[in-house]
């Protein structure tokens, strides 16, 4: 949600703002802009819609994005902005000048306090041009350094931090200091890119891997001083701060569509990939390792609580099924956002499971923070190392699922069910709930999901073709029972996300409690299938849903191909021990969710309106 970019260095500086932006599109937003100090004075330079309305903007002003070009450009920074205070537009795009022009900020967030503050900048004098909070955090920077007269940007930024309320990142530059971009953090990720004679300053890692693969990641309440020279790193009080530098891992070029159409079809496809790194690398001689985590003596474990957002809750609600299931430990799967509100029960016997492919999702770190504050031992799963999250919690696994760029989460969500499975069956082990052979069973069966993710993809054309004559469909019902029903409730999600068709899901036996008046001639339904104890009762339920007139589709295991069940289409999975069927059932939900966008139009790596990192509450 929102994304920053700046960077002082030799390089074209107008080139570095505007791939970086590129690179940050994935996180959803309706304006972008840029701004730079030329010749003394600050130039801004912004447009409502894609990053492609803006290159164009910096064409027309006569600015070349080759490599080559000798840069006259000094401190610049770039921002796409998802709107919040202000529709979009023009002018309520960042980045946004003070009133005098010499203070220019972006900014990511929301500021809380922001009419209390707008109303005291405007007995002083101050007038604004934007709806938005931000050009506030503008005017109260421009307003203490002028108070100051000492030339001093980062004590300005530091006396304006104090007063702001709510979460930020400020990414700010003053004609004064053309060689100075100055950076505050609070609940908002900052990662600076150290390079030589010049260094980076982001939102995310993705708009600075293409030049250096040395980071810091700021920590919260702190401001950081970037020259080209390096960096300094205070607290909001100016005492100095050490940081740690660490490295990128990733490699840029899984960053790029490789071929594909879209990033959401490239992402689909290195899910085996990334499952099998996310989960063989764990299993050693029979036994589940995670490197580095005392998962201790799980006997004084009495409940688990399992919070994230969205897709992640998803892998949740499946984590919750498996770990209730196989070590008989109770588990609370709660949205995050509600979390905090619902007085949870919580104390040193419980421990907190947070899921977050980010690791920057605010809804899931403050419901973090709420049960670490209780008692409870804090355990992450996260996809970015140095993320806030897996910093702050009391230990993180780390999923291996590589940068994922398309908002709709696709092999993210599929490493986190992979370190799901790990952990419940690691807990019923230790637990004594499972024997060794069943066990070491287990762990084989996890080893051979990724061939089987393949073969799914291999024959994915039957999807293609079932979706390429339902793309028209108004409203789209998703039944399942037990673990399908979780899976549904991703299905249905994937598909509302990318196509825009209304979607539910349901448990198939709540139909006939109200739902089933919503079932008319042609109405689609998708029902996975996958356990055998629920055959009889999902046949009855589908068969309901067909009657009165619905087309389903049912997704079932080899073992089911010959059941007769009331449907119209049939799309099948390799057979896989029944506990591990919403690994192997997403891949087909997904691929049809992707088929119904593109026979739509739609913009399937970039749908309105959403955010790939979700960093306000």
């Amino acid at each position: 949600m929102c994304g920053i970019v700046g960077y002082l260095g030799k390089r074209n500086t107008m080139r570095v703002l505007l791939s970086g932006l590129t690179s940050l599109e994935y996180r959803g937003y309706d304006s972008a802009g840029v701004s730079f100090i030329k010749d003394g004075k600050i130039n801004v330079i912004k447009r409502k819609g894609k990053v492609e309305e803006l290159k164009k903007a910096v064409a027309e002003e006569g600015y070349t994005l080759e490599e080559d070009k000798g840069n006259s450009i000094k401190a610049g920074i770039g921002h796409t902005r998802w709107a919040t205070h202000g529709a979009p537009s023009d002018e309520n795009s960042h980045p946004h000048l003070s009133m005098n022009g010499k203070i220019c900020v972006v900014h990511n967030g929301i500021i809380e306090n922001y009419v209390e503050l707008r109303r005291f900048l405007s007995k002083k004098g101050y007038v604004f041009v934007s709806e938005t909070d931000t050009e506030v955090a503008a005017q109260l920077i421009e307003y203490y350094y002028s108070r100051r007269g000492d030339n001093d940007l980062r004590a300005a930024v530091r006396a304006a931090s104090q007063d702001i309320i709510g979460s930020y990142a400020l990414c700010v530059i003053c004609d004064d200091m053309p060689d100075v971009i100055v950076c505050a953090k609070k609940d908002n990720p900052v990662v600076i890119g150290l390079g030589e004679d010049e260094n980076f300053v982001a939102s995310d890692v993705l708009a600075v891997m293409e030049y250096t693969k040395d980071v810091v990641y700021l920590e919260d309440n702190s401001i950081v001083t970037i020259t080209r020279d390096g960096i300094e790193v205070c607290d909001f009080f100016g005492e100095k701060v050490d940081y740690k530098v660490e490295k990128i891992k990733w490699d840029a070029d899984t960053a790029q569509k490789g071929g594909y159409k879209h990033f959401m079809m490239k992402e689909m496809y290195e899910e085996p990939k990334v499952f099998e790194a996310t989960v063989a690398p764990r299993i050693k001689n029979n036994d589940i390792i995670f490197d580095g985590i005392d998962l201790g003596d799980m006997t004084d474990i009495n409940k688990i609580n399992v919070i994230a957002c969205g897709t992640a809750y998803h892998a949740g609600c499946i984590g919750k099924f498996l770990i209730e299931k196989m070590c008989r430990i109770p588990v609370v799967c709660t949205v995050a956002s509600e979390f905090c509100y619902s007085d949870p029960i919580i104390d040193e016997k419980t421990l907190t499971i947070v899921i977050s492919q980010s690791g920057e999702t605010l809804d899931t770190r403050q419901a973090m923070r709420e049960a670490k504050s209780l008692g409870s031992r804090t355990l992450a799963i996260v996809n970015v190392i140095g993320s806030t999250i897996a910093r702050e919690a009391d230990s993180v696994i780390y999923t291996a699922a590589g940068p994922e760029i398309s908002v709709a989460s696709t092999k993210a969500y599929v490493t986190q069910l992979g370190v799901m499975y790990l952990l419940a069956m690691k807990f019923a082990h230790i637990l004594g709930k499972i024997d060794d052979d069943e066990y070491k069973r287990l762990q084989g069966e996890l080893l051979e999901i990724p061939s089987k993710l393949k073969t799914i993809l291999d024959k994915q054309i039957e999807i293609q073709r079932f979706a390429s004559s339902k793309f028209n469909a108004e409203s789209i019902f998703f039944i399942g029972r037990g673990l399908d029903y979780y899976l549904s409730m991703e299905a249905s999600l994937k598909l509302k996300e990318i196509s825009y068709i209304h979607s539910e899901s349901y448990p198939g036996g709540e139909l006939k409690h109200g739902t089933i008046a919503l079932i008319e001639e042609g109405t689609l339904v998708v029902s996975p299938i996958t356990q055998q104890e629920l055959c009889a009762k999902m046949e009855s339920n589908i068969k309901e849903v067909s009657t009165r007139g619905a087309s389903v589709l049912v997704i079932i295991p080899e073992k089911f191909r010959d059941i007769g069940f009331s449907c119209e289409s049939k799309f099948i999975i390799p057979d896989c021990d029944e506990l591990m069927t919403p690994i192997l059932g997403v891949l087909p939900c997904q691929l049809f969710a992707y088929y119904m966008a593109v026979n739509k139009g739609c913009d399937v790596d970039k749908p309105r309106n959403l955010a790939k990192s979700v960093t306000v509450e």
